[in-house]
């Protein structure tokens, strides 16, 4: 493992720092530990900005060598979320992450301009758009294959360096498939051990936006075991949090040495950092009288924007929300729990695919901003952010970094497998 040390003995021995230790099961801790991205398109800047000052205040804590996959039992994400999850939790020929967090800002600059390709209908923008739309996804997504699997090569779901759970969707079965770390590793010979570049692939593929995936997988013999037909995990779970803590629930509820002794139910020992990519709320884009007159076009595109992707995205969202919010009050737990989302988008950053160089850049400044505002929570009433308490979600993320450092130094000293002493 790589990593720095500290406290040198004179017996030649040296400790490695605990950013450098790989985590060790909840069983030896107190919390079980998630971190959840939604999916949004080009708006994936906006979370990768605030895990890049999470990751930050982890290394004042533990060292350079800390990475998010070092401290979180599960990183859930769809979607650009599953993206961002791969990124974080791929090894690279060192085994440790293929990206740093702070390395997200500069792929999305980079590659969203490729991927997103900018209307080359400047006349008449808004009839190429119509035309899109109804001829076949807006995007052929070729780039985004291309690179994804240059990227993750032929890295299979059981090697992320911590657990992870996408979840996509597939139209020939009408249901969900949910990629988990926790189900491979139940059953090595799970016909879901497939690579993580079809993963994210299947996961990205949103409807309108971008062309359904299909693979397969095979046996040895080379016979196929299971073909998948897939989409953006975004039309089940688009905030995908709830998602990993069932996974989890599963687990325990399985009797998992890795969670034992807890009981599925006990949601008070769940840490959870949840990060929105932003929504436009505020800016009320639709009312009845005006849908009710709609027809599949309008449904499709309204003024530059698709209202069925618009409703569907939203609600599962706020849905995930709204249950864990009342869930953790209800326990007392609510420092557990901490959302960050923007509800206050307009014009083109609320957009999931204007990728032009000043958008992408102005989404890097909202992602900034949004770590100086203070932290807040959903009204269960009316749905909207309000501010909950003086701390910004900057003061709330560097309190996270501290409970998630000492989470895993306590994990370490519980752990029988940890061997603290490594020769020079």
């Amino acid at each position: 493992m790589e990593g720095s040390y500290t406290n040198i003995p004179a017996n030649n021995l040296k400790t490695p720092t605990s950013g450098s230790l790989r985590l060790q099961p909840p069983t030896y801790g107190n919390l079980i530990t998630v971190l959840s991205i939604d999916g949004g398109g080009i708006r994936g800047l906006i979370p990768g900005i605030v895990l890049s000052f999470l990751e930050k205040e982890l290394q004042k804590l533990d060292g350079e060598s800390a990475r998010l996959a070092d401290y979180f039992d599960v990183i859930t994400g769809t979607s650009t979320g599953g993206l961002v999850t791969a990124m974080l939790t791929a090894p690279n020929e060192n085994n440790r992450p293929m990206f740093a967090a702070e390395d997200i800002k500069e792929f999305y600059l980079n590659e969203c301009p490729k991927i997103f390709p900018q209307n080359s209908c400047p006349v008449f923008p808004h009839l190429q758009k119509v035309i899109n739309a109804l001829t076949g996804p807006k995007y052929d997504g070729k780039h985004l294959h291309k690179l994804v699997k240059e990227k993750l090569g032929d890295t299979k779901l059981h090697q992320t360096l911590t657990n992870v759970v996408i979840p996509t969707f597939d139209i020939k079965q009408l249901h969900p498939t949910i990629f988990s770390s926790y189900e491979v590793k139940k059953n090595p010979s799970s016909n879901l051990d497939v690579f993580l570049s079809d993963i994210c692939i299947a996961t990205s593929a949103a409807p309108t936006y971008l062309p359904a995936h299909y693979f397969e997988t095979k046996d040895s013999d080379g016979q196929v075991i299971r073909k998948f037909h897939l989409i953006d995990g975004g039309v089940a779970a688009n905030n995908p949090t709830l998602v990993a803590i069932s996974e989890v629930s599963k687990e325990i509820t399985r009797g998992s040495e890795a969670f034992s002794p807890m009981n599925p139910l006990d949601y008070a020992r769940f840490l959870v950092i949840s990060l929105g990519t932003g929504s436009s709320k505020a800016q009320m884009k639709y009312d009845a009288p005006d849908a009710a007159k709609w027809g599949l076009l309008s449904w499709l595109n309204r003024g530059g924007s698709t209202p069925i992707i618009d409703v569907f995205s939203h609600a599962s969202v706020d849905m995930v929300d709204l249950h864990l919010s009342v869930v953790f009050q209800a326990l007392n737990s609510e420092e557990n729990y901490l959302r960050i989302q923007d509800d206050t988008l307009t014009g083109d950053v609320s957009s999931v695919d204007i990728a032009t160089n000043k958008n992408l850049e102005d989404l890097v400044k909202v992602g900034e901003k949004l770590l100086k505002k203070p932290v807040s929570r959903v009204n269960l009433e009316t749905g909207r952010f309000e501010i909950c308490c003086q701390e910004t979600n900057e003061k709330a993320l560097i309190r996270f970094a501290k409970i998630l450092c000492d989470e895993k130094q306590f994990r370490n000293a519980r752990s029988p497998n940890v061997n603290t002493l490594w020769q020079l």
